[in-house]
């Protein structure tokens, strides 16, 4: 139990360190749609669509391979060096090509309009990919409070230059304030969602000068045969990371393509309200995937598993239950009241990213067993599920179909994971306990979104049953978690 309470205690601070910058980057989402219409918030999610393709391409699954070699490996220099060595010349290779063919990829990227947000492009990926290895090092030796500390002024950037040329320059301008002639002429000439673009990239490059001292520990050494080992583990998890895009970026492209930009603003901007249940499943996966892999080799590890499981699912569960009651007041607050239509998918998209957490948790028997390349069968699978659906269904019944074809596809991928892990790596989850609180956290979200939204007491009293419920069953090995010695 002492060996759980170090793993919550660890998954905490890493929360911290994600979710904290996660939520303040959500709060701007009211900056981005008070200052910019649907059309043009779209161009700020296609930006990124291809952010995430790239930053996966980079990084070729390397950051859970470095966990799984760190355990493994004596020469943590070496280890560290090769690494890092890999991913700068990752990024020297990506830079040449897009800046040789900067007039391809404009068109490529549909970005034509805005030579700009290419060059940001290439800053921004080249920057975050090779930070990866410092800030994998700091998880893996077991330094979150570091790590946090890193990711806090990075957010702390991003939401002052983003405040300043969203917001506070623009009511400067308004109520005829002076200001330099230089920041007159720049921001005339600069597209407001391109302030995004310049939040993120200096964040970036504070965020990597502030790792150089922890890479500066380590002599420059280069393992081609440790190398050759990496890359045979992590080009599944590669794969099943590009998998992953489509299954998260395909909906937007399509809706785009399909019923227009405005379109894929909203859905977009409502998207974002399972920010709550990803930064959930973020601070789980920060804190679990090292500690998975340290203990592995403790007798009592499949227990451990089984019983962190049984937690993910109790407070994802509440998690759903609670965003789904306040739904209304969310969307209040943080989203522009021109996307609201589309607040329909949020309940579907937050129980899907719920089983994307559970899949997660699940994956740990390919990985341990150095079987990477289920996960990647397991993710084209997902993708496959994504493309049917979305091409099939949303000419038919519009934005929603993406809401369902993500909840589908992430569904199917943890029973699979499930289905093939009971043969390689058996597990003893309690699917009883777990199964009973999905279903009762469905009907009572169900309840609430579809009879009383407008009922905030009502709903309220359902948030406060089931977390009675919750605690009445579970308060026993709750005490015992607590009190235990660390």
């Amino acid at each position: 139990m002492s060996t759980l309470k170090r793993f919550f205690k660890d998954t905490i601070i890493y929360g911290i360190a994600a979710v904290l910058p996660r939520v303040i980057g959500f709060l701007l989402v009211r900056v981005h749609t008070d200052a910019l219409p649907p059309d043009s918030f779209s161009e700020n999610t296609y930006f990124y669509i291809w952010a995430a393709l790239f930053a996966v391409l980079l990084t070729f699954g390397l950051e859970t391979t470095f966990f799984r070699f760190y355990t493994k490996e004596t020469k943590k220099d070496t280890l560290v060096s090769t690494a890092f060595i890999t991913m700068l010349f990752t990024v020297a290779v990506f830079m040449i090509i897009l800046l040789v063919f900067f007039d391809y990829f404009l068109g490529v990227f549909d970005f034509k309009g805005n030579p700009l947000r290419l060059k940001l492009f290439i800053g921004i990926l080249a920057l975050d990919t090779i930070a990866m290895v410092p800030f994998a090092y700091l998880r893996a030796s077991n330094r979150p409070i570091k790590y946090a500390i890193i990711k806090l002024i990075n957010v702390a950037i991003i939401v002052l230059i983003t405040l300043l040329g969203l917001k506070y320059i623009p009511e400067f301008i308004a109520q005829g304030k002076a200001l330099p002639e230089i920041i007159l002429d720049n921001y005339a000439k600069t597209p407001k969602v391109n302030y995004i673009f310049i939040a993120n990239i200096l964040g970036s490059a504070i965020s990597f000068v502030l790792l150089i001292p922890f890479l500066m520990k380590f002599k420059l050494q280069f393992d081609f045969s440790l190398l050759k080992k990496m890359l045979r583990y992590s080009w599944p998890i590669a794969v099943a990371g590009i998998a992953y895009v489509i299954n998260e970026n395909l909906d937007k492209i399509l809706i785009k393509q399909q019923l227009g930009d405005f379109e894929m603003g909203i859905y977009s901007a409502c998207y974002k309200l399972s920010i709550f249940m990803n930064l959930y499943i973020m601070a789980f996966r920060l804190g679990a995937e090292p500690f998975f892999f340290n203990h592995a080799d403790k007798k009592n590890a499949k227990e451990t598993y089984a019983k962190i499981m049984n937690y993910f699912v109790i407070v994802g569960a509440l998690f759903f239950v609670g965003i789904v009651v306040y739904i209304d007041v969310l969307k209040e607050l943080f989203i522009n009241k021109e996307y609201w239509d589309a607040i329909i998918i949020v309940p579907i998209v937050l129980l899907a990213n719920l089983f994307l957490g559970i899949y997660h948790n699940l994956s740990i028997w390919y990985k341990l067993t150095d079987k990477t390349r289920y996960g990647m069968y397991f993710s084209i699978f997902g993708a496959l599920v994504t493309v049917v659906l979305n091409l099939w269904l949303i000419p038919i019944i519009g934005i929603i179909a993406s809401a369902w074809a993500t909840l589908a596809a992430y569904a199917s991928m943890a029973i699979i994971s499930y289905l093939y892990g009971k043969k390689q790596y058996p597990i003893q989850y309690n699917l009883q306990k777990t199964g009973i609180y999905l279903v009762v956290s469905v009907v009572l979200s169900a309840i609430s979104f579809l009879l009383f939204r407008e009922n905030f007491w009502i709903s309220s009293l359902l948030v406060l049953i089931f977390a009675g419920v919750i605690y009445w069953n579970e308060k026993e090995e709750l005490k015992e978690l607590l009190h235990r010695p660390t």
